[in-house]
């Protein structure tokens, strides 16, 4: 993944204030993997895009996650530290999308659902069936085709199984015991969300650099964000101690 600079990462932030948070999610992995155009990322599957947000994250700010839950039985804020690197280890993030499924008579190869299957499926009146018309390849019983509807609920189970199975960064949560009542919450980390928070706390701290700096030295935006933040630093330093 190449570094984006600090003028490029600006510019990703100004374009997502306005979005939404799945546009914002989309800006990000789009910084992610600037190898792949727009039309390609919705279509990766969920797990793919997960891991390409984690793999940013790190570049941009490091290995340490700080994550705030609520306990879900008792109330109390718990606050503990998440090792980005090896929870992202363990989410897979495969980019060949195809499962195959034997069961019953029944030969399936089924597409790993992308963030586009999944929002589209969501405006469905029948989400499940929408996202298995979607993802269906090809589905055949004793040799014959049959359609994406045709399918009996003991096939489709088998074929969440195994998506779930091939892409397991699809659903990123955690499981915490609360160190006061004991019990554990389940919650969805959502790292599109954590890192847009990040994001846009940085790029704040940055445009604040620059008017300071800009004031005192008169320098461009560009100038400046050419600067190293060490040296940004150490320029915002010599401005307090004049």
């Amino acid at each position: 993944m190449v570094i984006t600079g600090a003028a490029e990462l600006l510019a990703t932030w100004e374009a997502g204030l306005g979005a939404a948070p799945t546009g914002r999610a989309l800006l990000l992995h789009g910084t992610a993997r600037p190898d792949l155009d727009a039309g390609t990322l919705p279509q990766l599957p969920v797990g793919a895009r997960e891991t390409d947000l984690f793999t940013l994250r790190r570049a941009l700010f490091g290995e340490r996650m700080q994550v705030r839950l609520e306990c879900s039985a008792c109330g109390e804020d718990m606050e503990f530290d998440l090792d980005a690197a090896e929870f992202s280890a363990s989410l897979g993030g495969r980019e060949d999308s195809v499962v195959r499924v034997a069961e019953d008579g029944w030969e399936v190869e089924f597409r790993l659902p992308g963030v586009a299957d999944l929002t589209a499926a969501a405006r469905a009146a029948d989400p499940r069936a929408a996202l298995f018309a979607r993802c269906l390849v090809s589905a055949a019983y004793a040799g014959q085709v049959r359609p994406a509807d045709a399918l009996p609920a003991p096939v489709q189970r088998r074929i969440a199984e195994a998506v779930e199975a091939a892409d397991p960064g699809a659903d990123v949560s955690l499981n915490v015991a609360c160190p006061e009542c004991g019990q554990a919450t389940r919650a969805e980390l959502d790292i599109a969300s954590y890192l847009w928070t990040e994001l846009d706390a940085w790029a704040r701290d940055v445009l604040l650099d620059v008017h300071l700096l800009a004031t005192a030295y008169g320098w461009s935006e560009p100038e400046i964000l050419a600067l190293s933040p060490l040296r940004r630093r150490y320029y915002l330093e010599l401005c307090a101690d004049g």
